[in-house]
């Protein structure tokens, strides 16, 4: 089960130097399909601030749009399929697409479109429709909402976003079509995710709700995201194109929108994923070696 009603989410960090203050909420995906989120202690923070700072994205300019994704990038490239036409069964281990079936009829059903497209974005497609049938959404509420306080109190909006060029498309387009992605790890993990593990995340969901820090510390971490978007950033054709170091730039970004923050403001907020917050190698271990002060919620 999933909480529903108001709940406030987790306190906000705070990271300070002297009079200067930066407050961090931690976000997180999915969260309660049911849940309406309100804080005051957000609402309070946005009223006496002057500037929000969004979390690190990353964007690919294609020459025809900017898309805010790397998980878009094959199918804006027409790439979402298989090379030469081929099915799941035929590219992945038995075992694998024993697994994948098994999922794919309890949670999308017959559908054999999916069945041609690569793993990862059929591995997507499946986890969207188990997040649906667990209670949970995928929806970024939390930032929308926050967003939305900040124009009402017309605080300056820093976007932080890594962007890379494609300076040939038309080449890109050939190049992705007949290119394999290594997206086996991300298509493996996904599957676990699904069949093993929507307790935990039903469990980092309600606990993010209801502002249990602790639990969020120390539950597991669920994701799959991390070895998605390593096969599409680091395989040969994202590094040819430009887009393999894009993530480590946008956390490079946010701290450097920090540090300005932090020197010109009496008050800021900042949004970034939970785990960039409580993960391995996050962005608060990386302001207190700037020289920060960081205190978690309940710690001032």
């Amino acid at each position: 089960m999933t909480v529903s009603g108001v709940q406030p989410g987790p306190g906000l960090w705070k990271v300070s130097h002297g009079a200067h203050t930066l407050w961090v909420l931690g976000t997180l995906s999915p969260l309660p399909k049911r849940m309406e989120w309100r804080s005051q202690e957000v609402e309070q923070a946005i009223a006496q601030s002057q500037e929000l700072l969004l979390p690190p994205t990353l964007s690919l300019d294609t020459g025809r749009g900017m898309f805010r994704s790397l998980f878009l990038i094959p199918a804006l490239l027409k790439a979402r399929k298989n090379p030469d036409g081929q099915t799941l069964q035929e590219v992945l281990p038995a075992d694998q697409y024993a697994r994948w079936s098994t999922l794919k009829a309890r949670y999308i059903g017959s559908d054999r479109g999916v069945e041609q497209w690569r793993p990862i974005f059929a591995a997507t497609e499946l986890y969207m429709a188990a997040m649906k049938r667990s209670g949970l959404t995928m929806d970024n509420v939390v930032r929308g909402e926050v967003e939305k306080l900040a124009k009402r109190q017309k605080l300056k909006i820093t976007d932080v976003t890594s962007t890379a060029k494609l300076d040939d498309p038309k080449a890109a387009i050939k190049e992705f079509q007949r290119t394999g992605l290594q997206d086996q790890t991300c298509f493996v993990r996904t599957l676990e995710v699904i069949d093993r593990e929507i307790d935990a995340m039903r469990e980092q969901a309600n606990a993010w709700a209801v502002g249990d820090v602790e639990v969020l510390r120390n539950s597991p971490q669920t994701s799959q995201y991390a070895a998605c978007q390593a096969a599409i950033s680091e395989s040969a054709i994202a590094r040819k194109f430009g887009i393999g170091n894009l993530r480590k730039q946008s956390l490079d970004l946010w701290l450097q929108k920090a540090d300005a923050a932090l020197s010109t403001n009496v008050s800021t907020v900042g949004l970034l994923p939970i785990g960039l917050v409580l993960g391995r190698d996050n962005l608060m271990e990386d302001l207190k070696a700037r020289g920060y002060t960081v205190e978690a919620p309940g710690e001032y």
